[in-house]
């Protein structure tokens, strides 16, 4: 009798996280690496942001708290969704987790049964497929490219959409591409979805408030009301508050699903921190500004980063409207050779060979679900990206 589960044969190890493992050995040995593979702001978390968790400590702040979030943290969120996006959640609407891929997890695992479809956009981020499979659900994956701007298409939905399906993700600003949706072209796919009522709606909203040239974000529920006992809308602290290891993401959703996510929860991680909600609470409640501030200096990145792999040969680079990735085509590099060696026969033989030869670690397009691309995030300082940049132009010229 085997010892590990067969479900286990329909997920992979994440891949973002296996590039930046590699990194981190190429570095520990010695070698000059500069990671653009992280998804995570270099920012640090904001002083005020600490200070209520070092205060949490202090006040033995340290016990379990309700299994869906304490209620001062809860009722936070329900006013940060009220003051970004108009949204109304009651706190029984409402759940913390673990980060946001627990929220993924507790409501794919509470509602999917063998073979229900789950629609995803792609380019996407890697966990959503594999979430959908360990909790016996199928994805069916759209792909949508750059001449959309990487956004799905409403004509595209529909053609995807049959009997067995149970559920549609969107995830603006997304992950990879950095695209994002305007409330138009939300509109379009909100017809869609009022046509087909029995779909449920999951919004991955994580990057909403890192956006640039004065782009206005917009989420499903904003947009369209009437899909509200629908949807899950998710959000958290990771991105915008810089605060991926304080691992707090959260959900406003039907209260009947919440309860069903809140019964899951329980017997598995129960609450998420007690010293990490303290820590959120001051996050959502404090002072903004210093948001818009990391907005501005992503903004410089970007555009930077996509001047710079613009210039790289083979290479062609949209410029997106949020996140803090850019996803460049590297076609024009295929079935070339590396000044190493390498052949470049797709996009995972380009990023390690770049990862070898320049010490450029970045992530293979064949991840996200969209192969022929590859993403660099630009949260790392400035020098470090320009430098990539070069070392990147360099791999390229010397293909031949």
């Amino acid at each position: 009798m085997p010892l590990i589960a067969a479900r286990l044969n329909k997920i992979s190890p994440s891949q973002t996280i296996a590039i930046s493992t590699k990194a981190r050995a190429l570095k520990a040995a010695g070698r000059d690496i500069i990671s653009l593979s992280a998804g995570e702001p270099d920012f640090d978390t904001p002083q005020n942001v600490k200070q209520a968790a070092m205060r949490a400590i202090a006040n033995g702040q340290t016990k379990y708290t309700d299994v869906s979030g304490t209620p001062a943290l809860k009722q936070a969120i329900a006013e940060r969704f009220r003051i970004d996006s108009g949204l109304d959640y009651r706190p029984e609407e409402i759940i913390v987790c673990t980060g946001g891929k627990q929220v993924i997890y507790n409501a794919m695992v509470a509602t999917l049964d063998a073979g229900d479809e789950v629609i995803i956009p792609s380019p996407c981020w890697v966990s959503y497929p594999d979430i959908v499979a360990l909790a016996d659900g199928a994805p069916v994956i759209v792909p949508c490219g750059p001449n959309s701007g990487f956004k799905l298409r409403a004509e595209d939905l529909e053609a995807a959409i049959t009997p067995r399906t149970k559920w549609f993700f969107l995830n603006s600003p997304n992950n990879p591409t950095g695209a994002a949706y305007d409330r138009d072209e939300l509109r379009a796919i909100c017809d869609v979805l009022l046509r087909h009522p029995d779909i449920w709606i999951f919004t991955d909203d994580i990057y909403d408030k890192l956006v640039y040239d004065g782009f206005q974000p917009a989420t499903i529920v904003q947009v369209e009301p009437r899909l509200r006992d629908r949807t899950v809308t998710m959000n958290g602290c990771s991105k915008a508050y810089a605060m991926t290891g304080w691992r707090i993401g959260f959900a406003g959703a039907p209260a009947l699903l919440i309860r069903a996510m809140d019964k899951l929860q329980s017997q598995s991680t129960s609450n998420a921190s007690s010293i990490s909600q303290a820590a959120a609470l001051e996050a959502l409640t404090g002072p903004q500004d210093f948001i818009a501030e990391m907005v501005a200096t992503y903004q410089a990145r970007r555009d930077l980063v996509v001047d710079m792999l613009g210039e790289a040969d083979g290479i062609t680079c949209h410029k997106p409207e949020g996140a803090f990735y850019v996803y460049p085509s590297m076609q024009g590099c295929i079935g070339k050779t590396s000044a190493g060696g390498a052949a470049i026969t797709d996009d995972e033989s380009f990023v390690v060979a770049l990862l070898e030869e320049q010490g450029v670690a970045a992530v293979h397009g064949a991840a996200f679900v969209f192969p022929g691309h590859f993403r660099v995030s630009y949260a790392t300082d400035t020098e470090s990206l320009a430098e990539a940049c070069r070392r990147i132009q360099r791999f390229c010229a010397d293909l031949h």
